[in-house]
Formats: C-alpha cells, sequence, structure tokens
C-alpha cells in the first residue's frame, strides 16, 4: 500500500487507512517545574488526549497543572527516593534504567517529548516510536565542556569522575536512536543536531508559542526605556554575560524575569541598574515584554520561546546569533543578532538598534509562524502520516 505523503491535506490520515492505535503513551523525561518542554508536552497532551502519561518523576504544584489536563502522571522508583523533588539531578546515573522500567508493551503509539531520556523507552516490532526531540543530551556531547566548566568540575577528580559519567552516558544514549522509528525536532538547529550524534533525519515541527495581543496591554512593571531578560537562571542563558554588558552601560537599565539556581551567583556585586524581579505571572511578563526597549537574549538556545514571546507585543529582540534564535528573529527586521557571547557584542547590538527603526506589525506577524494552532495542526499530520506508513508497511 502506498504511503500518503506528508505534504497533502491536513485531513486525519488515519481515518483512511485500516486500524487505529486505540492505546497511546506519552513519555516526558521529568516534571520538577512548568518550562518551555513542559508547554510543549501540554499541547501534545491536547492533539492525544486519550494517551496515558509518562515521567520519571512529578512535583509539578496542584496550582500549576493545568496544562496537564487533569492527567494522571505514572512515575519511575525515582520519585521515592531522597531528596528526589530537590536534587533530582543528581540521580541521573539511573535515568537510563529508571526510562527503561516503564512497560509500554500495551500500546500501539509511544509518543516520547525528549530531552534527555524519554527516548529511551523500550518498544517492540508491533509498535511505533515517535520522538518530538527537543534536543540530543546537551550536557553529553556538544555542550560537554561548557557545561564541566560552568558547573566547576572541569578539571582534578570532580572532573575525572563528571566526565566517565558522561561517557556512560553517552553509550546510553547512542542505543537509544535504534528504538525511535521516527524523530521531529523543535528547529533545523535541533534538526542539525539530531543527525550530527543519531545520523537520523528529523521533520521540524517548531513548538507552540502563547501569543498575546499587544493591544492594550499596559506597563505595570517596568517603563519602556528598560531592556528586560527573560528566562530561567542556569548558567548556559549567560544572564551574566548580560548583567556585565550592562554594568558598563549605567545609564541604560536591565531588568531579569525568572529564578533558577543561578541567582545566588548572579546578585553578588548586582550593579545598581540591573534588578533581577525573580518568577513572574504570566499577564505581568506579558505587560514587561510589551513595554521593554528590547528583550536581549544572550543563550544559545535550542529553539528559545522568549524572543517569540516579545516579537508578538512588538518587541523587538536583541540575541545572540547562534542556534533557535537565527530561526525565529529575523536581523534587522525582528531585531538584531550579535556575532559573539562577550559583552562588547552585545553593548553594540544595544547601540545599533536605538538607532533602527522596527515595525511591531512585522514582529507580530513573524510570532503567528509559532502559533499553538500551527503547532497542533503539524504534530497532528505528522503523527497521522507516521501511523499510516506504519500499518501499510504492515499489511
Amino acid at each position: 500500500m502506498q504511503s500518503p505523503s506528508l505534504d497533502g491535506p491536513a485531513s486525519d490520515v488515519l481515518s483512511q487507512h485500516s486500524g487505529t492505535p486505540r492505546r497511546v503513551a506519552i513519555v516526558h523525561d521529568w516534571l520538577p517545574e512548568v518550562g518551555g518542554a513542559e508547554r510543549v508536552l501540554g499541547e501534545i497532551l491536547n492533539v492525544l488526549p486519550q494517551a496515558h502519561l509518562f515521567s520519571l518523576l512529578d512535583f509539578i504544584p496542584e496550582s500549576e497543572r493545568a496544562f496537564l489536563n487533569g492527567k494522571k502522571v505514572h512515575t519511575s522508583f525515582l520519585q521515592d527516593l531522597p531528596g528526589a523533588r530537590r536534587f533530582y539531578r543528581s540521580y541521573l546515573p539511573l535515568m537510563p534504567l529508571a526510562v527503561e522500567y516503564f512497560d509500554l508493551s500495551s500500546y500501539d503509539l509511544v509518543v516520547s517529548s525528549s530531552y534527555a531520556v524519554a527516548k529511551g523507552v523500550l518498544t517492540g516490532p508491533d509498535q511505533l516510536h515517535l520522538c518530538y526531540c527537543h534536543t540530543p543530551v546537551r550536557y553529553a556531547w556538544d555542550l560537554q565542556e561548557q557545561y564541566l566548566r560552568q558547573s566547576g568540575h572541569s578539571s582534578g577528580l570532580s572532573g575525572f569522575l563528571a566526565r566517565a559519567l558522561l561517557h556512560y552516558i553517552r553509550l546510553w544514549d547512542c542505543r537509544t536512536p535504534n528504538g525511535v522509528d521516527a524523530f521531529a525536532a523543535n528547529s533545523r538547529f535541533v534538526a542539525r543536531r539530531i543527525w550530527k550524534v543519531y545520523h537520523r533525519q528529523a521533520k521540524v515541527i517548531y513548538p507552540p508559542v502563547f501569543l498575546p495581543l499587544a493591544e492594550g496591554v499596559r506597563s505595570t512593571v517596568v517603563p519602556r526605556s528598560c531592556y528586560v531578560s527573560l528566562g530561567r537562571l542556569v548558567p548556559y542563558k549567560r544572564v551574566d554575560l548580560l548583567i556585565e554588558a550592562f554594568r558598563r552601560m549605567p545609564d541604560r537599565t536591565l531588568h531579569v524575569i525568572g529564578e533558577g539556581p543561578e541567582r545566588r551567583n548572579l546578585e553578588k556585586g548586582l550593579p545598581p541598574n540591573v534588578r533581577l524581579l525573580g518568577r513572574l505571572p504570566q499577564h505581568a511578563v506579558t505587560e514587561a515584554l510589551a513595554e521593554a526597549k528590547a528583550l536581549v537574549f544572550g543563550a544559545e538556545e535550542d529553539f528559545g520561546i522568549a524572543p517569540v514571546e516579545a516579537q508578538a507585543v512588538g518587541t523587538p529582540v536583541i540575541a545572540y546569533g547562534k542556534g533557535g534564535a537565527r530561526e525565529t528573529v529575523i536581523h534587522g527586521v525582528t531585531g538584531l543578532l550579535f556575532g559573539e557571547q562577550t559583552p562588547e557584542s552585545v553593548m553594540e547590538a544595544v547601540e545599533v538598534l536605538e538607532k533602527t527603526h522596527f515595525d511591531p506589525c512585522a514582529l507580530c506577524e513573524n510570532a503567528q509562524r509559532f502559533a499553538v494552532s500551527v503547532f497542533q495542526r503539524e504534530f497532528r499530520r505528522w503523527i497521522d502520516f507516521e501511523w499510516a506508513k506504519f500499518t501499510a508497511g504492515r499489511s
């Protein structure tokens, strides 16, 4: 039987072929808090509402569980280990074993939402395993040296042990693509990573981004003269770079929205023109972005939701010109891309931005490429196409 074209109509291909996946499982790495990957998970659940949900850990507070649509989360043995809520990353050596413990043998379709180990679940020849890959394990592959350096484990005994652990993770990770029937990536940048690490092609499906309307948004958080940084405070986000750049520009103000383990380090010697606002509710984030001079983004990100959120409310972006930002920011039209992760590059971009006019309508229009409805349509089409091809191969 000839497989349908993935570029054909967006109708439900499943209805055109015998057999539909009666039982569906979704496997997500872990759920300690709500971030970008969890937003994607929520929309996958909207596309596959019949699915059962599995995750190594689940510590999402009740007040933030709406994105799970009332789903029960089936967790692993890691859930009950001492200190798992706070120090779950310390259990990395056990995570490959934990994900292989899940018994998914009764499911027709398994969808893994993976940036670490979820794609390593065990499936059989009569099961279709599709992986939406946020990234291969960054700290075990191309960003190993950066992570070791920023975590203080680049040398000595701790460095040796960390490298040995990551070597073990790489060996296991090389096994996992063999159990995946098809990959989707959240950006062309991640698709290139998947090819480099696993030698597998991946369809690019950009993640869904909440796109508020710019009209009527009033500022209650920052004045229009401020610059804003938005994201979790972890080393690779390079908020330290942005703070240093604004330390050298005392006549400009930077407000940092976000929380994370790096906050304590960032607070040391904080210049008076930089404020750490912590975690804010979504409406306050939207207002801050809408009234900002620009969003400043220093990370080499796999995709990067914050730059799209800023453009959606008509605010230009200053971003490091590598990774997903090259796909979401149009240089000179919706923002500026700087070439090096140095304070000087950030400062130069700020100077250029203040002399450049950006059309808010063009920014909003660009953001619409990443709307939730676009993700849902493309993800559904991908599932339908791969299931039809899978069933055709068995007939």
